[in-house]
């Protein structure tokens, strides 16, 4: 009988049950802290921008228990701030960006979770390559659908999303070549998911951020 506590086997650097069996996907979280510290001090006066940063750095804190004590319980604690940020973000982006008040950022926030449940089977069957990093792929095709909208309204903010999208189909690359690479990286590729993740979350919040300071921003 499994446990959440039984220990999970998930990537290239893994080779035991150790604390310090994946120093590099564990030390590598930090970028997510500085990430945090950068955009917190950036985001003053603007608490949705704080509230991001908040769950920024919780990202690192929680990935870092997984690379450290990996196990069910903890790779709750792994994804659980990341779906965090995402919802907060898709509110901002809809009330901010969208210009859209009321009800509506909420219900955009609702329909992210049909729209992720339709989507990752769809590209997991299209490209079962990505194993599970199917569950963040549509992400990015979100986050352009959301430049498409801007495109017009606010290039600035629109070109900035399309850099996100970019930089997480990178990250998302590389996580996804972590197994595959695992002969000719020994310590894999996974940590690269992390830095370049680290990035592209903190720069979205700054694409936020300019877009509020621009006075184009429906709130805080």
């Amino acid at each position: 009988m499994t446990t959440m506590f039984d220990p999970i086997d998930a990537y290239c650097e893994r080779v035991s049950a150790a604390y310090w069996a994946e120093p590099v996907n564990a030390l590598t979280n930090l970028a997510f802290l500085v990430a945090a510290v950068v955009m917190w001090r950036r985001t003053a006066g603007l608490p949705l921008g704080r509230a991001l940063s908040a769950v920024l750095a919780a990202i690192g804190v929680g990935s870092w228990l997984f690379h450290t004590h990996a196990n069910g319980l903890t790779a709750a604690l792994d994804v659980t701030p990341i779906l965090g940020f995402i919802l907060i973000y898709v509110f901002a982006a809809t009330r901010d960006f969208l210009c859209l008040g009321g009800w509506r950022p909420w219900v955009a926030v609702l329909a992210f979770l049909p729209y992720a449940g339709l989507m990752v089977p769809v590209f997991a069957a299209l490209m079962p390559v990505l194993g599970s990093s199917a569950g963040y792929a549509p992400v990015p095709l979100l986050i352009l659908a959301y430049a498409g909208l801007l495109w017009q309204r606010s290039p600035a903010t629109a070109r900035g999303m399309v850099v996100g999208a970019a930089i997480l189909v990178a990250s998302l690359t590389f996580r996804t070549l972590d197994g595959p690479l695992c002969d000719v990286v020994p310590f894999g590729t996974h940590f690269l998911w992390h830095l370049l993740n680290a990035l592209m979350l903190g720069w979205m919040i700054e694409v936020w951020r300019r877009h509020m300071l621009a006075g184009r921003g429906g709130g805080g």
